[in-house]
C-alpha cells in the first residue's frame, strides 16, 4: 500500500492527515497552531508532530511515499526543521513544504489556474498559474492586514463593544435603542447594549458596570490576541441577531475580502477557502453576493488538499481529485 500525508498548519489550528493512493483517507488529526511566525517555530513544530502522530496512528509510516505540508508563516529554515520531524515520526522522506494558499486552492479545484481567496484567522488572495502562485495579495499578518479574515473581524467586535461600554450614554452606532429584537440589559442613560456586546461581554467573562468590563475585555485582549481571532463568530452570530453594528461589520469585511480577490482576478474558478468564507454564515452570504455571477467554487479539507499534491507529485494525473478531497472541513 502507497500512502501521502498532508499537513494544514494554521493559525488556530493544526491539521494532518493521511490518504491511500485511491483518494480513501484513513487517518487524521489535530493539534494546536501550526503557524511559526505567528507562535515561534518550537511550537509551531510540536503542534505539527502531534497531528501527524495523531493522523499516522495504527498506520505504518513508512509507507508514506510523498508528502506535503502547507504551512502559514514558514520559510526555509523551518522546511529544514520539518524533515526531522518527519524522520522522528517513522517517515524516511521530508516534506514538500507550501504556503496555505497553495492547499487551500488545491482542496478547492484540480484547475491548474484560478484565484484562492482565503478568510481564516488571516485573509489574502492568490492567483494561480500551472498550479503556480504568480502573485499575492493581503496577507500582511494580523497586525498590519489580513482585512476582512478572522481577526479583523473579531477586533471590530471587540472594538466596538469597549466603545459602547466606554460611551454607555452615547447613542452612537455601538449601541441599538430600538425596541425590536433581543437587547442586553439597559445601562447609563437608559439605552440598552446589543447583542454584539453581550456575546462580547461573555466572550471575555467580563461582567458589573460598563467601564470595568471594558477594562477587562481591553486587558484580555492585550494579553492574547487569539481571544480577539475568537470574537469573529460572535460577531456573525450577532448579526443573524439583528445587531446593526455587527452587521455593518459583516459588510465591510465582505467588501475588503472581495476587494482584494478582485486585484487578482483573471481565467479560471475562484476559490472560496478558510473557516470564515466556508462555514455557512453572514459573511459567506455577503461574500458569494459580491461575486454574484462569477465562477465560484468552495474548498473543502485542506489536508486533503496537500495530500492530493503530494499523490500528484508521485502519481501525476493518476491522483483522482474528487476522491482525495471528498471530505469537508471539519468543524
Amino acid at each position: 500500500m502507497t500512502l501521502f500525508a498532508g499537513v494544514d498548519a494554521g493559525g488556530t489550528t493544526t491539521r494532518a492527515a493521511v490518504h491511500a493512493a485511491d483518494g480513501t483517507r484513513l487517518g487524521h488529526g489535530t493539534a494546536g497552531p501550526g503557524n511559526p511566525a505567528a507562535h515561534g517555530p518550537a511550537a509551531a513544530r510540536l503542534a505539527i508532530g502531534q497531528a501527524l502522530r495523531r493522523a499516522l496512528d495504527g498506520l505504518d509510516p513508512s509507507l508514506v511515499a510523498a508528502s506535503v505540508a502547507g504551512v502559514a508563516g514558514g520559510d526555509d529554515a523551518f522546511a529544514a526543521t520539518l524533515g526531522r520531524t518527519w524522520a522522528e515520526c517513522g517517515i524516511a522522506a521530508p516534506p514538500r513544504m507550501v504556503g496555505d494558499v497553495e492547499i487551500a486552492y488545491a482542496a478547492g479545484t484540480a484547475a491548474p489556474s484560478g484565484t484562492l481567496l482565503l478568510a481564516g484567522t488571516g485573509a489574502a488572495a492568490a492567483r494561480f498559474s500551472g498550479r503556480t502562485v504568480t502573485a499575492v495579495a493581503d496577507g500582511l499578518g494580523w497586525l498590519l492586514g489580513d482585512e476582512g479574515g478572522g481577526f479583523w473581524i473579531g477586533r471590530a467586535g471587540v472594538r466596538a463593544t469597549v466603545r459602547a461600554l466606554d460611551r454607555p450614554g452615547d447613542p452612537s452606532d455601538h449601541v441599538r435603542d430600538r425596541p425590536q429584537g433581543r437587547v442586553g440589559r439597559a445601562v447609563g442613560a437608559g439605552l440598552p447594549y446589543g447583542p454584539l456586546v453581550d456575546l462580547v461581554g461573555a466572550h471575555f467573562g467580563a461582567t458589573g458596570e460598563p467601564r470595568r468590563r471594558a477594562d477587562r475585555i481591553v486587558r484580555l485582549a492585550q494579553a492574547d490576541r487569539m481571544l480577539v481571532a475568537a470574537a469573529a463568530p460572535l460577531v456573525s452570530r450577532a448579526a443573524a441577531e439583528g445587531d446593526e453594528c455587527a452587521a455593518g461589520i459583516v459588510a465591510e469585511a465582505a467588501r475588503r475580502l472581495t476587494a482584494t480577490a478582485d486585484r487578482l482576478s483573471g481565467d479560471g474558478p475562484l476559490v472560496l477557502a478558510g473557516g470564515v468564507l466556508t462555514a455557512d454564515g453572514p459573511v459567506r452570504a455577503a461574500v458569494l453576493a459580491r461575486l454574484a455571477g462569477r465562477r465560484v467554487t468552495t474548498a473543502r479539507d485542506a489536508t486533503a488538499g496537500a495530500c492530493w499534491l503530494a499523490a500528484l507529485d508521485r502519481l501525476g494525473d493518476q491522483a483522482a481529485h474528487e476522491r482525495f478531497t471528498a471530505l469537508p472541513p471539519p468543524r
